[in-house]
């Protein structure tokens, strides 16, 4: 009987781009984000705790990954000082913000401005301390389960401890904030 090899998903994915002898161009970074910003996306603040003091900072790259069990992921830039200091705490909260907070969008984008992310922000603490931005769309409460370095930036993936929408209780939750083609705008809904 012929033995049969064992096959993953990794050895095979593996497998299959190394066999490729087709070496692509390389493609323009302002090319790339161009394209790229043609697809909409939800706007987070990511946040975390930091010799006890809140940090935090806007990521657009958010997504669920798993449903059992429940885990999500970001993608932070590995020269940023704000995941290096929260990393540190090993857990996170997506804030997933309204079309009423942009101004938190970009307060939370700049650099260089860490200790004056939080000033005039309410918020309180998620079950594992990061903070929850109030009148936030929804919150995602996590504890990092892998990091994974992919060029200029990592994946943090979080498995879900806590997770709520609609801030108020009231059945209607806020609308979130949308980010596309480089600016920020809201939500209609067309059906």
């Amino acid at each position: 009987m012929a033995e049969v090899a064992s096959v993953t998903r990794r050895n095979l994915v593996s497998t299959v781009m190394s066999e490729s002898d087709h070496t692509p161009p390389p493609i323009d970074p302002k090319d790339f984000r161009n394209v790229l910003g043609h697809f909409p996306t939800g706007v987070t603040i990511v946040s975390g705790i930091h010799d006890d003091e809140p940090v935090g900072f806007t990521i657009g790259s958010f997504t669920s990954v798993s449903l059992d069990p429940p885990m999500v992921g970001f993608v932070p830039q590995t020269n940023s000082a704000t995941w290096e200091a929260m990393a540190k705490r090993g857990a996170f909260c997506v804030n997933v913000l309204s079309r009423d907070q942009a101004d938190l969008c970009w307060k939370f984008a700049k650099s260089d401005n860490e200790s004056e992310r939080y000033v005039d922000v309410d918020w309180h603490r998620a079950p594992t301390g990061s903070p929850i931005i109030d009148r936030a769309v929804a919150w995602i409460d996590c504890e990092v389960e892998e990091v994974y370095e992919m060029g200029d930036h990592f994946f943090v993936l979080g498995r879900v401890v806590a997770l709520e929408a609609d801030a108020d209780h009231d059945g209607n939750g806020p609308f979130p904030l949308l980010f596309f083609k480089g600016t920020l705008g809201g939500f209609e809904s067309e059906g």
